[in-house]
């Protein structure tokens, strides 16, 4: 489908296709399986603090419906599009089926710098792009959650302005709201914290002790500052962390706490004393136990993956790793893997339990959100590794295998509406 074009979305579509050889998966079954199933494209006119009306792009994109609503983040970054929101759309479907959720994928996003917008136009392009999609999502439609460029503050707004329309109260509109309007206890650092628990995982495979482990974090947000503090609890020394503006690096280890108490100030990672500045190159580059690109996609790719000096890769992104970039990997066989959708799908995870709670109207602690979540990426990990033993198989054509196949059964099993 040319409306998707976008590498992003080429290389998603490139990963389905080698699943789908794999599992010797019919024609006729292919493209239902692989394209979205709907998507939307709206303008999001909004007056901005000088008086003149700028008009924004918004997309969302819901992939499949077969096996529940459909879930997936709000990307607010200038170089958002259609193609890239239906690779991220597809790549969610895999994540949810892997993890055993009741959702179909889902994403979406408003091509705008929300870094450059006040905090009044930035909620005023959240409630009109809320207002445009209306009709397309709900608890039991299509549920939006944080992502690039999002926070709690905006999922508030977009629930207000759902409910606004319902006229009563719907928490379960939207995850990763505030904890004091039906948010879940553990939301924020789900991600993060689900990263350093599969860097654990990966650490018990190899025979590597935390204690005497480096990690390298690109993008120091709110994934990868979790991860690194999730690392470091561990005992791993953190040695490098990068941001949209920069990076640094300390061979002795980086102070974090030093480091949040200067990012929180500076909303930067740049300019902090207890590190050296770092090229995001030189970064991804760095001898160390674990590198986590928890960052943006497509940043390690046949240009650098046979320089890279990790013993595990932990994909905190969506898609940091291209196609070509995995076939030098795996020729390598010196890097432990973890995935994406298994990597990043902490965040998903305990959305799903937000949801859950927000329709019971029963809350949990965070204790019992952190061991449920723990629960559910052990049984995904232990799926993951299992296959890609027994069937020789890398552990991203693994985990995508199992994500993949679910979806496809349950297609085959509702069968095809005349």
């Amino acid at each position: 489908m040319d409306i998707y074009k976008h590498p992003t979305f080429d290389m998603a579509c490139e990963q389905f296709d080698l699943v789908a050889d794999h599992l010797q998966m019919p024609q006729e079954h292919r493209e239902r399986v692989k394209f979205p199933k709907r998507s939307l494209t709206v303008a999001v006119p909004v007056r901005m603090d000088s008086g003149e009306v700028k008009v924004f792009s918004g997309y969302r994109v819901q992939h499949h419906l077969s096996l529940g609503p459909t879930k997936g983040g709000l990307r607010f970054h200038p170089d958002v599009t259609l193609g890239e929101v239906a690779a991220l759309a597809m790549w969610m479907s895999w994540k949810c089926a892997l993890t055993g959720l009741p959702y179909g994928g889902a994403k979406g996003g408003v091509a705008c710098d929300p870094r450059k917008l006040s905090i009044g136009e930035l909620e005023r392009v959240t409630r009109r792009f809320t207002q445009e999609i209306i009709p397309f999502i709900g608890p039991q439609i299509d549920i939006p959650a944080p992502d690039v460029g999002s926070n709690e503050q905006m999922m508030a707004w977009i629930m207000d302005s759902y409910s606004i329309h319902a006229g009563h109260s719907v928490p379960g509109v939207v995850t990763g709201k505030p904890v004091n309007l039906g948010g879940s206890l553990g939301r924020r650092e789900a991600t993060g914290r689900g990263v350093g628990f599969l860097v654990g995982r990966a650490m018990d495979v190899l025979g590597l002790r935390a204690d005497q482990c480096t990690a390298v974090v690109q993008g120091y947000g709110n994934v990868g500052s979790i991860a690194a503090l999730s690392m470091a609890k561990h005992g791993v020394k953190i040695i490098a962390v990068s941001d949209v503006d920069g990076g640094l690096y300390n061979a002795d280890g980086i102070d974090l706490n030093a480091l949040n108490d200067h990012v929180a100030a500076r909303k930067t990672v740049a300019g902090f004393a207890g590190a050296e500045p770092i090229s995001n190159t030189d970064l991804l580059e760095l001898k160390c136990d674990v590198l986590a690109p928890c960052a943006l996609e497509r940043q390690i790719t046949a240009a650098n993956a046979a320089k890279l000096q990790c013993r595990i890769l932990a994909e905190g992104a969506n898609g940091p790793t291209t196609p070509d970039g995995d076939v030098i990997i795996d020729q390598r066989g010196d890097i432990f893997l973890i995935p994406d959708i298994l990597c990043n799908s902490g965040g998903v995870v305990v959305s799903y339990f937000e949801w859950v709670q927000d329709l019971q109207s029963f809350f949990w602690s965070e204790a019992e959100v952190v061991d449920k979540l723990f629960r559910i990426l052990e049984q995904a990990f232990t799926a993951t590794w299992n296959l890609s033993k027994n069937e020789k198989l890398s552990m991203r054509m693994a985990a995508l295998t199992l994500g993949i196949k679910r979806v496809w059964e349950a297609k085959k099993q509702r069968g095809l509406f005349p």
